[in-house]
C-alpha cells in the first residue's frame, strides 16, 4: 500500500499493533526513517484515517521531542522505549503549537495517532507495541 505525502512523495505503509487490556489494535502507519521524512511528519495534512498513524524510528535509544508546527490534526503522541513498550503518551496535542513535547527519557520510536485514539483503546504506559525492530514483535 502507498500513501501520498503532502509533498507528493509516496511512502510505504506498514501495520503496527498496540496491545492493551482491551485487546490488540492494528494501525496502518507511514514510517518516517530519513531526516527529511521526520522533519515533514504530518505537517500540512488536513485529515488522517481513524486507524492510521505515523511512526518515527530512531537508530538508537535517545531522548526525543516533537512539535505540532504546521500540523492541522490534533494528535496523540506515543513515545516508545527499547523493547517495544509504551514509555509515555502525550494526549490531545495542540495543532500548530511550536512548544516541544519531550519523550521524558530515551525512546526508539514515536507513534502519532489521531487525538483520542489512545483513550479509545485504553493505551497506557507499559503496553506492548508490536512492530519489526522495536523488540515488541
Amino acid at each position: 500500500m502507498l500513501l501520498a505525502l503532502a509533498s507528493g512523495v509516496a511512502t510505504g505503509a506498514d501495520t503496527l499493533v498496540l496491545e492493551t487490556e482491551t485487546g490488540a489494535h492494528s494501525f496502518v502507519v507511514e514510517v518516517a526513517r530519513t531526516p527529511q521524512q521526520k522533519a515533514l511528519g504530518l505537517m500540512f495534512r488536513r485529515a488522517m484515517p481513524e486507524n492510521a498513524g505515523m511512526l518515527f524510528l530512531y537508530d538508537r535509544p535517545q531522548p526525543a521531542a516533537m512539535w505540532m508546527k504546521n500540523t492541522h490534526i490534533p494528535l496523540d503522541m506515543v513515545f516508545i522505549a527499547a523493547g517495544g513498550r509504551v514509555h509515555r503518551i502525550e494526549r490531545q496535542t495542540e495543532p500548530f503549537s511550536t512548544v516541544a513535547i519531550p519523550s521524558g527519557g530515551e525512546v526508539v520510536a514515536v507513534l502519532e495517532l489521531n487525538a483520542g485514539q489512545a483513550d479509545k483503546i485504553g493505551l497506557k504506559r507499559g503496553d506492548k507495541v508490536v512492530y519489526p525492530g522495536l523488540g515488541g514483535d
